[in-house]
């Protein structure tokens, strides 16, 4: 039986039906599917994402990544790709995830947390208070003038994320600059739930197989 504490692998930045099928072969739990966003890598258009949830076999997740903050906006780009988590890369009002409860009762929320400094740690646990699923840690800022929604490839402080997953009561995943040489510090100091990476198991923006074989090998091992 599969131990309940394995470490759960989300392959991000999913490009084409074929990338699915070699992340989930490989091992991955979830896929994320990149939606229109103000900057960064991976973004795939709503068709494209569609027919990559529509050939995703179950129990593994497709993590919808949109940037939008309006609540009818986000039921409408969930319509459109179908995936059964959405990833909310944005801060939003409270009300939403209630909202989106009552509108997609069937869906996984995910609020993600731009780790910054230890002011992110109350920003997780009010989400967790307002009803998400589950918490992503990752390296962005949106409070640039152009918004870092995640994808930078930069790691960020790990001592916050810990914190945030020592109190968080739903599950946490971590993201921002995972490589098959930090990784198994990443889990020891985190502990999170789940990785999700992005950059770290891609050559000239391609999956590469060999280093997203390795990166499994060494979350599993």
């Amino acid at each position: 039986m599969e131990s309940p504490f394995r470490t759960r692998i989300k392959i991000c930045c999913i490009s084409s039906p074929e990338e699915a099928r070699l992340a989930i072969r490989l091992g991955a739990d979830a896929l994320g599917l990149v939606g229109r966003m103000p900057s960064g890598p991976g973004v795939v258009g709503d068709e494209l994402a569609a027919l990559i949830v529509d050939s995703t076999p179950p129990p593994i997740a497709t993590f919808m990544l949109t940037s939008e903050t309006n609540t009818g906006d986000i039921i409408a780009h969930q319509r459109r790709v179908g995936a059964n988590t959405i990833q909310i890369v944005d801060a939003v009002p409270p009300e939403t995830y209630a909202q989106l409860r009552d509108a997609l009762p069937a869906l996984k929320l995910v609020q993600v947390i731009h780790v910054i400094d230890e002011k992110n740690i109350d920003e997780a646990l009010q989400a967790v208070q307002n009803g998400v699923d589950a918490l992503l840690l990752d390296s962005g800022n949106p409070n640039l003038a152009v918004k870092e929604l995640g994808g930078t490839g930069r790691v960020h402080n790990w001592a916050v994320s810990r914190q945030i997953v020592a109190q968080s009561t739903v599950p946490v995943f971590l993201a921002g600059g995972l490589t098959i040489e930090n990784v198994r510090n990443a889990i020891e100091t985190v502990q999170p739930f789940g990785l999700d990476i992005c950059s770290g198991v891609r050559t000239n923006g391609q999956l590469d197989e060999k280093k997203l074989e390795a990166f499994v090998r060494i979350v599993l091992g």
